[in-house]
């Protein structure tokens, strides 16, 4: 079955793999085996490991939050996603107190842990040019907490989401922006420009260049603006 995603869990320096036989599997590097499993209520679509937060998204619109402190990963939350339609990303926000979860209609879903803070919970349109709807294929957090959407239009945009509000738009690479991270510095933003099969196989052109793109970010690109 399908390897959809793969994370990194430094408090018990294993590895976690996400897929379409509805497991996260553990693994420590070492072995050829996984050393635990967790069953999920369906595929996985992806998942995020953030300090000692890990974020799931499975088929269903499900989403759960564990806490991976400990050698046991613990599920600490499990809800249906804010967005009506099947999901295709999720990415914890840098200080562990929520994510942000894409879906295939161009929209994003903020969302926090703390039902304290549930009250800023919102959603937003984006990656949609006049009558067309284009998915949300990634979405990477900066460090500093503003973060990246990249869609199957091809397109890249930069968002603050604590003041709402849109930083940077990015001119379209022609084709879907698949993947997508900034380095621990922020300063580098790496993104990845290839069919993402959202049109079936009839689209897909053998031949066609997958390419890796690295972007300078600059200060001013994604660092939240001063409200006027």
């Amino acid at each position: 079955q399908p390897i959809k995603s793969i994370g990194y869990i430094s408090a018990s320096n294993l590895i976690v793999s996400g897929g379409w036989d509805n497991k996260l599997n553990f693994w420590d590097a070492r072995s050829p085996n996984p050393v635990g499993s967790i069953d999920l209520p369906g595929k996985c679509y992806d998942l995020d490991v953030r300090g000692n937060v890990m974020a799931v998204a499975t088929q269903g619109r499900h989403l759960m939050i564990y806490d991976v402190t400990s050698g046991q990963p613990r599920e600490h939350i499990r809800k249906q996603s804010p967005l009506k339609h099947q999901t295709r990303c999720v990415s914890c926000f840098p200080d562990q107190t929520g994510f942000a979860v894409g879906s295939i209609e161009g929209r994003v879903g903020i969302q926090y842990n703390n039902k304290a803070q549930e009250k800023n919970n919102f959603a937003f349109k984006c990656h949609r040019e006049r009558e067309n709807v284009f998915a949300v294929n990634a979405i990477a957090f900066h460090p500093i907490g503003t973060f990246a959407t990249c869609g199957a239009d091809g397109v890249i945009s930069f968002w603050d989401k604590d003041n709402k509000q849109k930083l940077k738009g990015f001119e379209s690479k022609g084709k879907p922006i698949s993947c997508a991270g900034f380095n621990a510095q922020g300063n580098l933003f790496a993104y990845g420009a290839s069919y993402d099969w959202s049109k079936g196989s009839q689209f897909h052109a053998p031949g066609t260049s997958n390419e890796i793109y690295i972007h300078y970010t600059a200060e001013a690109e994604i660092k939240p603006k001063k409200k006027r």
